[in-house]
């Protein structure tokens, strides 16, 4: 197996900011204070189009001077957006052959290694014998590729879908050291999210996921074509030449939308964690509406959560956050 990256990087910064909420406490808590990409984090100068098309030549057609004379991409092209993610991916994580089947999910390099880098913060450790577990991996197995690569742990990625899982195998099985850190699960009953892939006696240090945003496939469509409408007029177009265009980022079915959307199933989630307090230290989860942080860190109260961590995360304009709780004492 090889050494992973965080060998060759600084020693970890302190703490992230966060707000924490513990079960004793009823007093109000402050939001957390905005900031940039993780200090460890390799892509907080931006992306060298020349370097990384030295190193993956497939991404030079895609490469042009934007209207500021800087080296880009289009990143309204998905097949652009998807070379690129291959191309940071083999520069420098050393993933060989990453690909997604047209219409998956293509999850943003930076900001899902933030992720992992803000876990590794959390949990007080870049310890190689960390045991990760990813609900709902997807078409690209993201969170544990990264995992895996940074620090060097331990992970288990799980989803229903099979064709999901399948392509996830495929890049498994171009990156053999992989395959004794990172292992596949296939979630069999929609209706459960640990049950089924936490093993009996199985521990876990933490859980990560990206839940489906929307509560419908209508929903979801109608955020795609939100979605398109900006990036078009940040390109100075007036409007999208489609009604129903294959945007950037992608996603389908279970990736986008889920019935009751991103509160309830994160509110499944948080019951259901309950059960398995004892097998995973940290349970976490990205949020992507504001909206629904106050009503689980309320039902994470309610069954029993001892500490709760909301964690921002910000890359230029946008801002993410991570719920995290544990039951232990």
């Amino acid at each position: 197996m090889g050494e992973p990256l965080s060998a060759h990087m600084p020693n970890p910064s302190p703490r992230p900011m966060t707000v924490n909420t513990r079960h004793k406490s009823k007093k109000s808590q402050s939001k957390p204070v905005r900031k940039g990409l993780h200090p460890r984090n390799l892509h907080n100068q931006g992306y060298d189009f020349s370097a990384l098309v030295t190193s993956y030549p497939a991404l030079a057609s895609h490469v042009k001077p934007n209207p500021y004379g800087n080296l880009s991409i289009d990143f309204s092209d998905p097949l652009a957006v998807k070379t690129l993610n291959a191309a940071l991916l083999k520069r420098h994580y050393n993933i060989a052959d990453w690909d997604i089947p047209d219409g998956a999910l293509c999850p943003p390099i930076p900001g899902r290694a933030d992720y992992i880098h803000y876990i590794a913060d959390l949990i007080g450790s870049d310890n190689p014998g960390i045991k990760l577990l990813d609900i709902g991996t997807g078409a690209n197995g993201i969170y544990p590729l990264l995992a895996c690569r940074i620090y060097g742990w331990q992970c288990v990625g799980s989803d229903i879908s099979t064709r999901s899982l399948a392509n996830v195998e495929a890049i498994i099985a171009s990156n053999p050291d992989l395959k004794e850190r990172f292992s596949l699960r296939t979630q069999t009953d929609n209706n459960h999210i640990f049950e089924g892939i936490i093993q009996p006696d199985e521990f876990f240090d933490v859980s990560v996921c990206n839940p489906p945003f929307h509560a419908s496939q209508d929903e979801a469509l109608k955020s795609t074509q939100r979605k398109a409408s900006n990036l078009a007029r940040n390109r100075g177009e007036e409007k999208v030449k489609t009604k129903a265009p294959n945007l950037n980022f992608g996603g389908q079915g279970a990736e986008l939308w889920c019935k009751g959307g991103e509160l309830l199933f994160l509110k499944k989630m948080v019951r259901e964690s309950q059960v398995y307090s004892s097998q995973c230290h940290w349970f976490t989860s990205l949020v992507s509406k504001a909206d629904n942080v106050r009503p689980l860190k309320k039902l994470m109260m309610k069954v029993g959560a001892v500490e709760v961590r909301e964690i921002e995360m910000r890359q230029g304009n946008k801002i993410s956050r991570v719920l995290a709780w544990t039951f232990a004492q």
